[in-house]
């Protein structure tokens, strides 16, 4: 027989710990937020549905991005134990200067839509993690702006090349001006994707909202309230534009881009020098032999190509033969610290992170972002402790083993 008492309330104190009441409701559901993916659910409801989706769309059928986020579920980690992970060092040197972690915002244009903190709030956070901010040609803060806001971070600028070149060179000769130690100059927009769910939103220049958006937006006062009452949304380039973003690319962007232009670049930009959009080896051959700093692999996010190549997939081929002769970034699909943990291992430098801090934005602005950054910090962190690794030169590919679900075709020329 079980003997039973009455229970006693010293005994059940040790047992207990209640939480201290958190009045700020916005940063109870950050500080709730335990993935990315949970802030992505927070952004899905706190933003409307046009500016949501500009952000979690892509092309088409966006298989591009389902791929990329299904290859970095498929691996395989191999832990090594019995190893002293009591610290793990998570600074290195990318592209000639210091960062905290391996990863970096990436370049995201119409940012201040997502919430009005925009790009600002970006390059605050990144500054205060000790990683990199890009800016994009398309972002709603200007160069100057945030070179103010984050005077001590690293500051990245991203370049389209239109077909104005006297034109995006002055906004180079800008960016250099207000210490930007970095040029990402993107070359896989010959043509704008198609992005199907802006389409269907309206997300033309001005926005031309069909009435469902206008609803759902209805139901995001705060979002309203955010808009309305501080700067006026600019685009800088694109005011008076009338159509859609896709219509803009097209019109703006210069589909006769060559190596020669790159080089041509090179020339004028005195800092180091990225080209990102490469999905090939050979391309990436190609842009190395010109003497860039680094490469993006990098499918635009899914958002240009779709059926393009997964970045990640490409990786590990790429590093094989070029890791000793440029930096390698990679981006598009990477919503964890443990899929920043085998980009590494596979042989990337730094990460671009551009969905996963826009959630954060749209999730709570400043405060959002800053939440993303410590996820992926902390996941990163916990990975490499459980493969037993304590710094990020021990990582390596011996760590991680990329398990396919698509395998392409070998046709057999005898049948």
């Amino acid at each position: 027989m079980v003997k039973r008492r009455v229970p006693r309330a010293r005994d059940l104190a040790p047992l207990i710990r209640f939480r201290k009441p958190r009045l700020d409701r916005v940063q109870r559901r950050l500080d709730d937020a335990l993935t990315i993916d949970d802030l992505r659910r927070l952004a899905k409801r706190r933003t409307p549905r046009a500016a949501f989706d500009y952000t979690d769309g892509a092309a088409e059928d966006e298989i591009s991005i389902g791929r990329a986020r299904q290859a970095f579920r498929d691996i395989e980690f191999h832990p090594t134990i019995l190893r002293d992970v009591s610290h793990a060092r998570t600074d290195w040197q990318v592209l000639g200067g210091s960062v905290a972690l391996p990863f970096a915002i990436a370049p995201t244009g119409f940012t201040r839509l997502m919430h009005t903190d925009g790009e600002i709030a970006g390059a605050r956070v990144a500054a205060s993690a000790g990683i990199p901010f890009s800016l994009s040609t398309l972002g709603t803060a200007s160069i100057e702006d945030v070179a103010a806001a984050a005077p001590h971070g690293r500051k990245w600028f991203q370049l389209y090349m239109w077909r104005d070149r006297e034109r995006s060179m002055a906004l180079v000769e800008r960016a250099a001006h207000a210490g930007f130690d970095t040029l990402l100059a993107t070359v896989d927009v010959p043509v704008a994707g198609a992005r199907l769910r802006d389409v269907r939103n309206g997300m033309s220049i001005p926005p031309a909202l069909t009435l469902r958006t206008a609803l759902d937006a209805a139901w995001r006062p705060r979002w309203w309230f955010d808009l309305l009452t501080t700067e006026p949304l600019s685009f800088a380039s694109l005011d008076r534009w009338s159509g859609t973003v896709g219509d803009y690319l097209d019109s703006m962007f210069d589909p006769s881009l060559t190596f020669d232009d790159l080089a041509w670049i090179k020339a004028r930009w005195p800092g180091k020098l990225v080209v990102k959009g490469i999905q090939t080896l050979d391309d990436a051959r190609a842009v190395v032999e010109l003497g860039v700093d680094g490469i993006v692999l990098s499918n635009h996010g899914g958002r240009q190509l779709d059926r393009a190549p997964v970045p990640f997939h490409l990786l590990p081929t790429v590093a094989r033969e070029l890791a000793g002769r440029t930096e390698i970034l990679v981006d598009t699909g990477v919503m964890s610290g443990a899929d920043v943990v085998a980009a590494v291992a596979l042989g990337a430098r730094s990460v671009l992170i551009g969905r996963a801090y826009l959630y954060g934005l749209m999730a709570g602005g400043e405060a959002g972002v800053r939440r993303a950054v410590e996820i992926l910090s902390a996941q990163l962190i916990r990975t490499m402790k459980l493969l037993g690794v304590s710094s990020l030169e021990e990582l390596r590919p011996t760590h991680v083993t990329q398990l396919r679900r698509l395998a392409p075709v070998v046709n057999d020329a005898s049948t």
